[in-house]
């Protein structure tokens, strides 16, 4: 029989304070009432993570009284904008998606152009998905999977969760703590949430996630692109309350301008795969020389040891990957693989992030001391997984009128409004700085 709700909301909690670490925090009331269909206790694990961000939250604010609204939190882990007038781009490429190969499914992250271009230079053939399919099929799973990603694609294979475990990836990923911590004696001076500096050097979709929460909360943020990323699927999601600019590092003045932010910034948040930013002339020795006093928070996607750690990957093949697909595949009945009901592991990490800058930023303040975090998504996976899967249930929340803050957001492609933010402080909600906009849009200033 599944645990119930509240059970399993404060397991994950348990779990998750525990990876935080013994500073003490603030209990979170959970309101509101929803659960989406999966067979795992995803609705729960999300609910879990966003609390542990507005424990962290009011912790180091000294609010009271911290909530979350569950409902909206589910809400919030899928796209939350509603344009008046205008539509929403396409999330997913054409040619993404799963696809059945000799010996199984295999998926393809094609969103970015240079992604795309390396599946379809595997496969020999043209951007049409019934091509693609056709093509597929004549591979070995596991062969396709390793010619795409070392073309420089993006594929995951499908997984069961015992195939998973007995990997060698899967048994590193499942040996790193959620949040690996290493901590600096550097008597770094207090800072307030209001103001503080997080230089963000994410893309789709954790860390986006993580900096935008903190944005909403009176943090200064400023997203730093390359001149050719795009990705307008999560655009108008994600650049909520954020300024963005372009830097092209392989330039030298751009590089300037880039350790001119470093040394001002309180927080470094990035996405690279574990070793790129050293790639690039920015390893962990030097940004700390420029920048002393700075929390740096990463994430990548299948963990920071072993085989995959430099593996380029998103949500939807860590799920491939770890089991999560087949598993939600076997309990559905269904003969393709079936994914969780929404992003979990991206939102979730996301969450996490930030609860673990939070907690950064209050031991910094308290005891003068500095602080690294490192999460992935793959560890978020299995910290989801990590509880027996039941058969399906739940079902889908289609957003009402009370849903939709009644506030207009207006945007550079148009008016919007979006679902009600489920964190609040003393009854009070986030303030978001900046409507969502395109990237680069700023000048790379604080």
């Amino acid at each position: 029989m599944r645990p119930s709700v509240a059970a399993m909301t404060l397991t994950f909690s348990s779990q998750i304070a525990t990876a935080l670490g013994p500073a003490p925090h603030q209990n979170v009331t959970i309101t509101g009432s929803g659960t989406l269909p999966s067979c795992f206790a995803t609705s729960d694990f999300a609910v879990a993570t966003l609390a542990a961000a507005a424990s962290e939250l009011a912790s180091l604010t000294n609010a009271t009284s911290p909530t979350v609204n569950r409902r909206h939190a589910l809400m919030w882990f899928d796209m939350t904008l509603r344009p008046t007038g205008w539509d929403m781009p396409n999330l997913w490429d054409p040619i993404a998606g799963d696809y059945e190969t000799a010996d199984g499914w295999i998926r393809l992250h094609t969103n970015a152009p240079h992604h795309c271009a390396a599946a379809l230079s595997v496969l020999g053939c043209e951007a049409d998905r019934a091509t693609v399919a056709k093509q597929v099929k004549t591979w070995a799973k596991t062969d396709l999977e390793t010619a795409v990603v070392a073309a420089g694609g993006a594929a995951a294979a499908l997984h069961s969760q015992t195939d998973w475990a007995n990997h060698p990836q899967g048994r590193a990923v499942a040996a790193e703590p959620l949040i690996h911590w290493d901590h600096y004696d550097h008597n770094a001076p207090p800072v307030a949430l209001a103001g503080l500096k997080v230089l963000d050097l994410t893309r789709v979709l954790a860390g986006p996630v993580a900096t935008r929460f903190l944005a909403g909360f009176g943090a200064d943020v400023l997203r730093i692109d390359p001149p050719s990323w795009e990705e307008p699927g999560v655009v108008p999601e994600v650049t909520l309350g954020k300024r963005c600019a372009g830097l092209d590092l392989t330039r030298l003045d751009d590089r300037a301008t880039f350790e001119h932010l470093l040394s001002q910034a309180d927080v470094l948040v990035h996405g690279y795969r574990p070793g790129a930013l050293s790639r690039m002339g920015f390893d962990a020795a030097y940004m700390r020389k420029i920048a002393p006093n700075l929390i740096d928070v990463s994430l990548c996607a299948y963990g920071h040891t072993g085989p995959w750690a430099k593996r380029r990957g998103f949500d939807s093949l860590v799920q491939m990957s770890s089991g999560i697909a087949h598993t939600g595949m076997l309990h559905a009945k269904s003969d393709r693989p079936r994914a969780l009901p929404m992003q979990a592991l991206d939102h979730g990490t996301g969450y996490l992030i930030a609860a673990a800058v939070l907690r950064a930023l209050r031991s910094r303040n308290t005891t003068g001391q500095t602080a690294t975090a490192r999460l992935s998504l793959a560890r978020s996976a299995a910290l989801l997984t990590s509880h027996t899967a039941h058969e399906f249930h739940g079902a889908e929340l289609p957003p009402t009128p009370e849903d939709i803050d009644p506030a207009v957001e207006h945007t550079p492609w148009g008016p919007a409004k979006r679902i009600r933010f489920p964190v609040a402080l003393n009854g009070n909600g986030p303030t978001w700085p900046q409507p969502a906009g395109p990237l680069r849009r700023h000048p790379a200033q604080w």
